[in-house]
């Protein structure tokens, strides 16, 4: 399922691509299958994706919240699949930035940063689908669609807010490697080990 995002922000479409994508391709039986985010199931990193998006959705938009804690997700959804939680948070968030302006400042749902100019909105926002896209690619053996031009645009928002919201939504950056890709670049600055494996 390819989301189309009406409106100037293409990096999120190609984020809540690759989150959807992610979620589709889980293999049956790999939903309790540990991932890079240590204490939670491939299951548990979709819905709290999922109710990621919905909770930027409520902020940028007028979306629902989620109906739980993003940071203590369930094993599993209230009602239908994982897989269809991922697509209707999806859809929700894309709707509300649809109807975001592309200039001045939006709301954001980050404690330290209750608004942000919008372009660094957009990247934090697919910031978060594309690395839990990345997260469930690698913990279910599918070959992860995070490439580097699309890291370079997300660890520019990266820098700009990920300090304060060590320890809560991600971890002690790695040290950097020389002449490492863009993509391993990213993931060491937000704690993940780009060889991260099962």
């Amino acid at each position: 399922m390819s989301i189309t995002l009406v409106g100037p922000f293409p990096v999120l479409a190609e984020a809540f691509d690759l989150l959807v994508a992610a979620a589709a391709a889980v293999p049956a039986g790999a939903l309790d299958g540990p991932t890079p985010c240590a204490d939670w199931t491939v299951a548990q990193v979709l819905l709290h994706a999922a109710a990621d998006q919905e909770v930027w959705a409520a902020s940028v938009g007028r979306a629902a919240m989620p109906a739980f804690n993003p940071f203590a997700p369930p094993a599993r959804p209230a009602a239908g699949s994982v897989d269809d939680a991922v697509r209707g948070a999806v859809a929700a968030a894309s709707g509300a930035w649809a109807d975001v302006a592309p200039v001045g400042r939006v709301a954001t749902p980050l404690p330290p940063f209750p608004e942000l100019d919008v372009e660094v909105a957009a990247g934090v926002c697919a910031l978060d689908a594309a690395v839990h896209a990345w997260d469930v690619a690698v913990a279910t053996g599918q070959v992860p669609g995070l490439t580097d031009g699309l890291a370079e645009r997300l660890l520019a928002a990266a820098r700009v807010t990920a300090e304060p919201l060590r320890g809560f939504a991600y971890g002690a950056a790695l040290p950097a490697v020389p002449g490492e890709t863009a993509v391993g670049a990213l993931l060491r600055f937000l704690g993940r080990d780009p060889a991260w494996s099962v």
